[in-house]
């Protein structure tokens, strides 16, 4: 049955690293949901342009996807993620809802959100479930790092993914790294290709955990109570009207604004830098008419470096196709997904002018 007021709906997280297989993960897990439950979906990235966001929604019925983009739920973005989870809960009615924060989000302050007064009498927090990539662990750079610890330290369940392309002596050495966080996971397991069972979202577990490095991604003094949300109809519209009025005037995000006010013409996509310390983002969303000559845009998107991660899904000339590119790794496939072309890209340093760059997408427009 549907999700009631005053019951409190299955969540689970899914976290990990950028290009650690989440979006694969969930979209697997949604091929496995009970035709007889809705589930409610809530992606957080990084960039300004949602391709996961695109891409999940396009894997079927029954599910209804939310985005929250242009920065961490953790942190920069972390005012708009409580107002927009709660709207979201009220509208959508889900039986299970699901949680996918950025890949360079500390996930001790979304877990903290679901558990505080303003969501714990509508959510029950289930399992953590963190998808690692064993190369990773072998590069000194996110091995140190306070925020992929973290992930792994509040995880439930660690899911080493991508086994089927890494060495056995990788994939060993990096179960060993696990198994020294303290207090040990509920199970440590090893797949590819993003493959879960639905069984482990609802395993029972009774361990507290509690991050390693709280501070590495801190919060802004922003946030605004919700207790609202779970009131009264009358509190509760009230709440959401002054929500709107609130974002309006607080998010100073180009990608929302300009959203409501232009759509990309033919040849003219709109453009949505995200720089912060630690990383550099771009997207592009392009008008539907826009159509791509697939090998030429292929050939260019595949050797992009240095970059974190790239994706996106595109009208060609032959058919709609994503790509997606993590580390060494970059896979096409056709999508279903048909409102527009977009892309994502994020890197540890700029590539060049994100104009420069736009002007050689452009170039892979079929003539």
């Amino acid at each position: 049955m549907p999700w009631k007021r005053g019951e409190r709906i299955p969540t689970n997280l899914i976290i990990g690293f950028l290009g650690a297989g989440k979006t694969t993960a969930i979209a697997n897990l949604i091929q496995q949901r009970p035709n007889s439950e809705h589930w409610s979906i809530l992606i957080n990235e990084f960039g300004n342009v949602s391709i996961d966001h695109a891409l999940v929604e396009s894997n079927g019925g029954g599910v209804a996807v939310e985005k929250l983009g242009g920065g961490c739920a953790c942190c920069t973005m972390s005012f708009a993620f409580k107002p927009l989870l709660a709207q979201f809960i009220r509208r959508s009615k889900p039986d299970r809802l699901i949680l996918e924060p950025s890949g360079i989000s500390h996930p001790a302050k979304v877990v903290d959100i679901l558990r505080s007064e303003d969501f714990s009498g509508a959510i029950d927090l289930r399992n953590v479930i963190c998808l690692i990539d064993p190369k990773d662990f072998d590069d000194p750079r996110w091995q140190q790092s306070e925020v992929f610890q973290d992930q792994v330290q509040l995880a439930d369940i660690v899911v080493m993914n991508w086994t089927d392309s890494r060495k056995r002596e990788q994939i060993d050495r990096c179960r060993q790294w696990i198994e020294g966080f303290n207090p040990p996971k509920q199970l440590i397991m090893e797949t590819e290709f993003g493959k879960l069972d639905t069984e482990l979202l609802d395993r029972e577990f009774h361990t507290i955990r509690f991050p390693l490095f709280f501070e590495a991604h801190p919060t802004p003094k922003t946030d605004q109570p919700v207790t609202a949300v779970f009131s009264s109809e009358t509190q509760i519209n009230n709440f959401e009207n002054s929500t709107a009025d609130q974002r309006n005037d607080q998010v100073d995000n180009k990608f929302q604004a300009t959203t409501l006010m232009e759509k990309p013409m033919p040849g003219s996509p709109l453009r949505f830098p995200n720089e912060q310390s630690n990383c550099h983002a771009c997207g592009w969303i392009f008008h539907i008419d826009d159509t791509f000559d697939r090998d030429k845009l292929f050939d260019f998107l595949g050797a992009v470096k240095p970059m974190l991660r790239l994706k996106g899904v595109f009208r060609c000339n032959n058919n709609w196709w994503s790509i997606n590119r993590a580390k060494d790794a970059t896979d096409f496939s056709p999508s279903t997904y048909r409102r527009d072309s977009r892309l994502e890209i994020i890197c540890e340093t700029k590539l060049q002018e994100w104009s420069d760059f736009e002007y050689e997408l452009l170039n892979c427009l079929a003539k």
